[in-house]
């Protein structure tokens, strides 16, 4: 009898046990708590029946299953290079980065079995057929155009799948190797031809200053000169007027001028080229009129 107790003592807390874990087994699978910026789709009995949002979300155990979380976030994917073919029939390089954002955790899910790798592919496509219409120059400068040309297909052809492309961006395009090397020696001679030109219009510029700098220092040295003839010459005109109105003013005698005269003479003569001199007629009076002044009248004039 003792022994039949105890069996079922044992029996109850066995059962306790149990009980207890299948509770919190319930517990657990009936509570869910998705972070932020996350998305999950619950599905009841195979079918889809809601989407859970980001906090603390209750679920039918057994019934309801919980699919993996969806980041909601805009995520960046950069894609291996990939060969696409020009216009002109070159083979160029060309890395892609595609920035895109989940919007619908339903349609992603259902829609597109890996929306990742669908990106990948429809951004190949994409890019092969946008670039394939351009010739390498068009390319390498275009890239603004090439983006906005990949977005905007990407954008229509994902928007179904619940998932908006941000941008897209080309991270790099490689044309061959040789074409690299035309293109230096293209870029150094433009270099080279922009410096010799450069060169050219400094020298033509320079000797442009250097003669308008000389012309205008002719013309004012010209200037300078004439006005100071100008001003001499009126310095002339004052001088000989004030000497004129001065011998006016003192009466001179013409044995006063004639002194004046030859003391004038010497200076006259210092010039190496004057050969010859003109006396005037008034000079012998003049002279006369000097002798008779210093001999007083005591003997004949000289002749």
């Amino acid at each position: 009898m003792f022994d039949g107790g105890l069996i079922g003592q044992v029996f109850l807390v066995i059962l306790i046990a149990v009980i207890a874990i299948f509770v919190l087994v319930i517990l657990f699978r009936s509570i869910r708590i998705i972070p932020q910026a996350s998305a999950g789709i619950v599905e009841r009995l195979g079918k889809y029946h809601k989407t859970l949002m980001p906090g603390l979300n209750i679920l039918v155990p057994f019934i309801d299953r919980l699919r993996p979380l969806i980041d909601m976030r805009e995520q960046v994917v950069s894609f291996p290079p990939q060969p696409v073919i020009t216009e002109d029939n070159l083979v160029v390089s060309i890395d892609t980065v595609v920035f895109f954002q989940v919007t619908d955790a339903r349609a992603a899910t259902y829609e597109i079995a890996n929306y990742l790798g669908a990106v990948e592919q429809l951004t190949t496509t994409t890019l092969r057929n946008v670039v394939g219409g351009l010739n390498l120059e068009e390319a390498l400068t275009s890239r603004d155009n090439i983006n906005g040309q990949l977005r905007v297909v990407l954008d229509e052809s994902t928007g179904k799948w619940g998932i908006r492309v941000g941008r897209v961006e080309l991270k790099a395009i490689d044309p061959p190797v040789s074409i690299q090397d035309s293109m230096e020696k293209q870029m150094r001679a433009e270099r080279d031809r922009r410096a010799l030109i450069l060169t050219a219009e400094g020298t033509k510029q320079s000797a442009i200053l250097t003669a308008e700098g000389a012309r205008q220092a002719a013309i004012l040295s010209a200037e300078g000169d004439a006005k100071a003839q100008v001003l001499r010459a009126q310095g002339e005109a004052e001088a000989i007027t004030t000497v004129f109105q001065a011998i006016h003013a003192g009466g001179p005698s013409a044995d006063l001028l004639a002194y004046q005269y030859l003391q004038t003479l010497p200076k006259i003569a210092e010039g190496d080229s004057n050969k010859m001199w003109i006396i005037p007629s008034e000079l012998t009076e003049a002279l006369k009129g000097i002798s008779e002044g210093f001999l007083g009248g005591k003997g004949p004039a000289p002749k």
